[in-house]
């Protein structure tokens, strides 16, 4: 009885572990992005990492000459490319969303951690991905330097939008 139900509880080639490990990094990185009203929160973001980590997973149990998981990876990455694209907008010649495309796409490289360089490397990833997201915003808001050029033209068009 009890090889049963430790069989109904396996998920192998995956981990328990490494699942939990991969939507945790994604609720850290999507509660700053929901918490502040940007695309890509909480389940966006744990979608992504956890995705990204099964394919990893996946192509890393096929221990066979035929694999190669550098080509998953790459695959990976150029499906994450095209979410994206999907959240990025241009109008009146200004481009939004390159902030949470960049993020979705460091979401992905983090579910490539977790299989690659493990949990703990993985969530440290994600506190760093916060603290660049925040860090940026409050330096943004003290320094009137680092809000010319782009993000300037993107406030005036977005006053004008009101």
């Amino acid at each position: 009885m009890n090889i049963a139900f430790a069989e109904l509880l396996s998920i192998d080639p995956f981990t328990w572990t490494e699942l939990g490990t991969a939507i945790l990094c994604g609720f850290i990185v999507g509660l700053e992005r929901q918490l502040r009203g940007k695309p890509v929160g909480i389940r966006t973001s744990s979608l992504i990492v956890l995705g990204t980590y099964l394919f990893i997973a996946a192509s890393n149990s096929l221990n066979n000459d035929v694999t190669d998981t550098s080509r998953i990876i790459g695959q990976v990455v150029t499906g994450v490319g095209f979410l994206g694209a999907g959240v990025m907008l241009a109008k009146d010649g200004i481009v939004v969303g390159v902030t949470s495309a960049a993020t979705i796409w460091v979401l992905a490289g983090i579910g490539v951690a977790i299989s690659v360089a493990g949990e703990l490397a993985a969530i440290k990833l994600s506190i760093l991905v916060v603290g660049i997201l925040y860090g940026v915003d409050v330096l943004e808001d003290y320094s009137a330097s680092l809000t010319r050029g782009v993000h300037s033209r993107f406030n005036n068009w977005k006053n004008k939008q009101r």
